[in-house]
């Protein structure tokens, strides 16, 4: 797949910045950049979440690695696994999310958190009531309202960026750990 819309030039202080945070410039922010108004409250709203604290880290990068798994939004795994290492999670376990179903390294919430992210983003949502009330119990109401809001934002960012054409730009390469492949056969998956 290639970029739908050209790359747009940047400001050369936003340029920088994201040079010396990311080590390259996002092109899913090069292609929103046509609309700096939509690109710049996309930054914005994009750090007002990643900055809520009521989820532990470790389960909001394996929740976000999960619906971008399911989306099919190479760029958001690329960047997701990138994060987990630059925030020292555990990269073994985060280099296995998009096959989770078959790792064995996952915890039970952690897999129970990676279903339900994939549940919100399936097409309608199938999100059950004995699911949600589970993750309730273990997390508590504001890590669970945090959880589902974290999710959907997540979803608005993937497909934005498969839409758009934005793939994978190497981040992860950076990592140790080599990301695994998404099973061709997966028991989630919208249909739509």
């Amino acid at each position: 797949m290639t970029l739908r819309l050209p790359k747009a030039e940047l400001p050369a202080e936003l340029k920088e910045n994201m040079i010396e945070q990311l080590g390259a410039v996002p092109e899913n922010v090069e292609v929103l950049w046509h609309s700096p108004r939509v690109a710049q409250d996309n930054l914005e709203l994009g750090a007002r979440v990643g900055a809520w604290g009521a989820v532990e880290p470790g389960l909001k990068s394996f929740a976000h690695m999960a619906v971008a798994s399911q989306v099919g939004c190479s760029w958001c795994l690329d960047v997701g696994y990138f994060q987990a290492q630059n925030e020292n999670l555990d990269l073994a376990k985060a280099s296995q999310v998009p096959r989770w179903r078959e790792a064995d390294v996952f915890t039970a919430l952690e897999r129970d958190v990676m279903e339900y992210a994939e549940a919100v983003t399936n097409t309608p949502p199938i999100v059950t009531d004995e699911q949600y009330a589970a993750l309730l119990e273990r997390l508590g109401t504001e890590a669970m309202v945090e959880l589902t809001a974290f999710i959907a934002y997540i979803n608005l960012a993937t497909r934005a960026n498969v839409a758009n054409g934005v793939t994978s730009q190497g981040f992860s390469d950076a990592c140790e750990i080599p990301l695994a492949e998404r099973p061709m056969t997966s028991r989630a998956g919208s249909t739509a």
